[in-house]
């Protein structure tokens, strides 16, 4: 069961939070009426106090266990002030059961992680005014557009000299026996699905198609298609947060992340300057700003308004004469690898990141085999 955690008295504005991270396995499903897997609802009930980290003063905090949370915000607040990196006020607040009718009333706002049907059913029933929450309609379009298919436009808009990539919608075999052909090795993708799942890997040497046909004929017949692009030899993966509301699109800062068989394992928290110079070794510092400017001048979100976020990477790409021979060996820019509609650990990252370039710190999730717990530790 949720539990509203308040840390300050009510405001005239009430917002509720909310830390859904089972969002895109529910977005996949498309249902009301869904269950989390197992993982994702002990990350939301061991993290659920995530939000506390960027809540504004008034907001409440929707979490499954209050003590737990507070316990658990109390240790990351004292550990951030301890390494220098924000000092987060720890008020103790009022707890309320969620299906308090009346208590709803006085919320004026909801900031989820990410909103999808699951979530706007749950809120409903808890007694969230309707007038809150985004229409069906609304959460049929935000579906759409975190569909893989909204990256795969943008990318060519987003080419220029020193980018590479490529992603191409297949929903036949044929298609998709043609690009492993033409590119000897490719990633199949769910057009929706969670970080680092929903990933099937082709090599015309090691793993043909047939090796993964029926998993692609089921996403068809689940999903309508797969999304098909080249493999590429990856040195670094990093991204841009942006928020987007009625004036358009801003840019809030460098993601400098890490992850492991394609799943979140922690982030850098710096200054922006200092994460500039530290991607800088890699690419350009103009050609970032360029591929910003462009993303906010030519992204096209629709009615959605709230935070995403845009996944990149650096690779490694030559001109072979052989297998055994390399000219032109560089590194390129991917500036689009995908886009995620909702917030990301990276938004969390840049709420808690030092304001001073001598302070540089990383932030990581790990699981010690009972709980999910954010650690923060000298870099």
């Amino acid at each position: 069961m949720f539990f509203l955690s308040i840390f300050t008295t009510f405001a005239a504005e009430m917002k509720l939070q909310v830390f859904n991270p089972e969002h895109d396995i529910a977005l996949a499903s498309n249902l009301a009426n869904f269950t989390a897997p197992h993982a994702a609802r002990q990350l939301r009930a061991d993290l659920g106090y995530l939000p506390a980290l960027w809540a504004e003063e008034g907001d409440v905090v929707l979490v499954d266990h209050v003590e737990s949370a507070e316990k658990a915000f109390r240790k990351v607040a004292h550990r951030l002030r301890q390494l220098g990196c924000r000092d987060l006020p720890v008020v103790d607040g009022r707890f309320t059961g969620s299906k308090q009718p009346a208590y709803y009333d006085l919320v004026e706002d909801v900031l989820p992680w990410g909103w999808n049907l699951a979530l706007r059913a749950t809120l409903k029933r808890y007694g969230v005014r309707e007038a809150l929450l985004p229409t069906e309609d609304q959460i049929a379009e935000i579906r759409q557009l975190s569909h893989r298919r909204t990256a795969a436009r943008l990318l060519p808009l987003l080419q220029m000299e020193g980018t590479v990539g490529e992603s191409f919608e297949c929903t036949t075999a044929d298609e998709v026996e043609v690009l492993l052909a033409r590119y000897g090795q490719v990633v199949m993708k769910a057009p929706w699905s969670s970080s680092g799942r929903g990933l099937r890997f082709l090599s015309t040497e090691r793993t043909p198609f047939q090796m993964h046909a029926g998993w692609f004929r089921n996403l068809v017949a689940q999903q309508g298609s797969v999304m098909v692009e080249p493999l590429y030899d990856k040195v670094k993966d990093f991204g841009m947060e942006f928020c987007v509301d009625d004036a358009g699109i801003h840019y809030l800062g460098l993601s400098l992340f890490h992850t492991i068989n394609g799943a979140y394992v922690g982030n850098i928290l710096a200054t922006e300057r200092v994460k500039q110079e530290m991607i800088s070794r890699y690419v350009p510092i103009d050609l970032l700003d360029r591929i910003k400017r462009k993303i906010a001048d030519t992204l096209n979100l629709g009615s959605y308004r709230g935070p995403f976020g845009v996944d990149m990477m650096l690779v490694w790409k030559g001109n072979y004469i052989s297998q055994l021979s390399i000219v032109n060996f560089q590194l390129f820019l991917h500036p689009c690898v995908e886009i995620n509609l909702r917030r990301t650990m990276g938004h969390v990252a840049l709420a808690i990141s030092p304001t001073d370039d001598d302070i540089q710190r990383v932030m990581r999730i790990v699981y010690d085999g009972t709980n999910y717990q954010i650690k923060i530790q000298r870099l």
